[in-house]
């Protein structure tokens, strides 16, 4: 369970940094959370969200993706994209079973396409997935403490046992 919930989180958060990296110059599109190959969960302000043929270009270039694999991973970010999209536009559930929702339907997509992808290919996607999951983290704590990157003031104690 707690791996489940780590790639899905992992998968929101490579999709975060895609958007982000793929659409640099252009206006963010609506503030909602995004659960793509990647942006899940409490992503405020909004984002350049890719539609799934952008998402499946970007995968096919980074995990060289077979012609086999690109027709299987599609259909998975239509169906996730249409979900999501109902989700958002859903304004009679509160935003807590929202993100929820959002994210048991981005852990079932994201489960799907590593069931898709090779070994080597899913490595590298769950290594993705990490770097995000370390990155929104970051974004949500505030990053480092100070403009100097200095490390928060307990970076001497030892981590928290998981919960």
């Amino acid at each position: 369970m707690k791996r489940q919930l780590c790639s899905l989180v992992l998968t929101g958060l490579l999709a975060t940094g895609v958007m982000l990296a793929q659409e640099p110059g252009s206006a963010p599109d609506q503030a909602a959370p995004q659960g793509d190959a990647g942006g899940m969960g409490g992503h405020h302000g909004g984002g350049n969200m890719m539609d799934p043929d952008q998402r499946l270009a970007h995968m096919t270039k980074r995990y060289k993706l077979t012609a086999d694999q690109q027709g299987q991973i599609k259909p998975i970010l239509q169906d996730e994209q249409q979900q999501m999209e109902a989700m958002r536009s859903d304004t009679s559930t509160p935003q807590a079973d929202k993100r929820a929702k959002m994210m048991s339907t981005h852990q079932a997509s994201t489960q799907k396409i590593e069931a898709v992808l090779t070994d080597e290919q899913k490595q590298k996607f769950e290594a993705d997935q990490q770097k995000m999951q370390e990155r929104r983290a970051e974004h949500r704590h505030g990053g480092m403490n100070g403009a100097g990157g200095a490390p928060p003031s307990d970076a001497g104690q030892p981590p928290a046992p998981p919960q």
